[in-house]
């Protein structure tokens, strides 16, 4: 078999990944690298494919061999400078998380990384004619005040209003 059926034949078998961490900031789940290890190496190892995750001068490398060929395929991510020691080891544990699942097309929610980089999308604000009419809709029942706070940000003097 080539590297490329064995890697078709592992990714048959490996399926979702669970999540098994929290991260509390934004308060969602993701599987974190040993949950990703914990689920693909076996797998990986019994169709004749070995993991490995270096850091090659700035990168972080995944790099998937097939032990009797020594074919391999590789994904890599190249580490932002970073003074901290820590925050550079905690690059390398999250770009390795990134470069793994890139490599093997894993299944992915938006993860703590996914929303961490996104920007927070803001509300637009509400001109004060445009409020008027919403808090003529509440007043009917077509709309609500938590529908309106939902959807726009709203200054001092609405909010005020909107509590009346």
């Amino acid at each position: 078999m080539t590297i490329w059926q064995k890697l078709h034949a592992a990714k048959q078998q490996i399926g979702k990944v669970a999540k098994n961490a929290k991260n509390p900031h934004f308060k969602n789940s993701y599987a974190d690298i040993n949950a990703l290890l914990d689920t693909v190496e076996p797998i990986l190892h019994e169709h004749g494919l070995l993991l490995l995750q270096p850091v090659s001068g700035t990168d972080v490398v995944t790099r998937i061999i097939d032990i009797e060929t020594g074919e391999s395929v590789e994904s890599f991510m190249t580490l932002p400078l970073i003074p901290d020691p820590q925050k550079t080891l905690a690059a390398v544990t999250y770009f390795r998380r990134g470069t793994i699942q890139s490599l093997l097309s894993l299944q992915a929610v938006d993860d703590d990384g996914n929303m961490a980089a996104a920007s927070t999308p803001q509300k637009p604000s509400i001109d004060n004619a445009r409020f008027q009419k919403a808090l003529d809709s509440i007043a009917a029942g077509k709309y609500t005040a938590e529908q309106l706070k939902a959807n726009y940000s709203l200054n001092e003097a609405q909010l005020k209003m909107l509590a009346l």
